[in-house]
Parts: C-alpha cells; sequence; structure tokens
C-alpha cells in the first residue's frame, strides 16, 4: 500500500494569472509582486540619490533590475519559509557575532619610555 504525503498541497501557490481571457504570460505568487514593487521603489530611490535623472530607459533599467532581484528572491520563498522570513535570516547574518580574528591591543606609544640623548662613545663612563 503507498501512503500519499499532503506535499501536493503545499504545490499550489496563490498566484494570480490576470483577469479572466486576459491572463499574463507568467506565474508569480502574491508575495513576488508585493517584493517586486518594493524592489522597484528603493531601486528608483537609490537612482533619484545618485543623480540619475527621471527618464525612460533608467526606468526600464530599475525595471530589469528588479525582475532580476526578485526572482532571485522568489527562489529562495516556499511554503516553509515566507519573506519576511527570508529577511529576518539575511538581518541575522549580516548583523550576527563574528570570531575576533584581529589582535586585541592598544596602540603602540612612545610616550611612557624615558629617551636620553646618546652619550658620544669614547666618553663614557670617564674613560
Amino acid at each position: 500500500m503507498r501512503v500519499r504525503t499532503d506535499d501536493e498541497i503545499y504545490r499550489i501557490d496563490q498566484v494570480w494569472l490576470g483577469p479572466p481571457r486576459a491572463t499574463f504570460p507568467w506565474r508569480a505568487t502574491y508575495a513576488s509582486y508585493l517584493v517586486g514593487f518594493l524592489i522597484f521603489i528603493v531601486v528608483l530611490f537609490v537612482q533619484r540619490r545618485i543623480g540619475i535623472a527621471f527618464n525612460i530607459l533608467p526606468t526600464a533599467w530599475a525595471l530589469v533590475i528588479t525582475v532580476a532581484l526578485t526572482r532571485v528572491i522568489s527562489r529562495k520563498v516556499n511554503y516553509e519559509k515566507g519573506v519576511v522570513q527570508l529577511f529576518e535570516h539575511f538581518w541575522h547574518e549580516v548583523t550576527g557575532p563574528r570570531e575576533r580574528t584581529a589582535h586585541q591591543g592598544g596602540r603602540v606609544r612612545t610616550s611612557h619610555v624615558r629617551v636620553r640623548r646618546a652619550v658620544p662613545r669614547g666618553r663614557r663612563g670617564g674613560r
């Protein structure tokens, strides 16, 4: 007897294919649309801060960058790990404690060392 698992339930995505009789040529989950919209806003903001004008060509590049980043992020998201958990995991990885590889110590200073003027060789000890 073969026991069926519930994996088939998780294969169903919440996907909006578009209006009836005019569907999109791609499949994207609702989370992908939200992530894509947020990435697009961030990319446009970064472009403006850099000084790139709001024209058709930079906006088209922003759209290309958005699609690429959204696809990368969407590959990492599944029913076990959502978008929020993915960003939380990234944040914890970036801000987590690291092993210290640098040596601990202070600056090297000579202010506590008494330095005397050098005595000529021939006049040491009165010889």
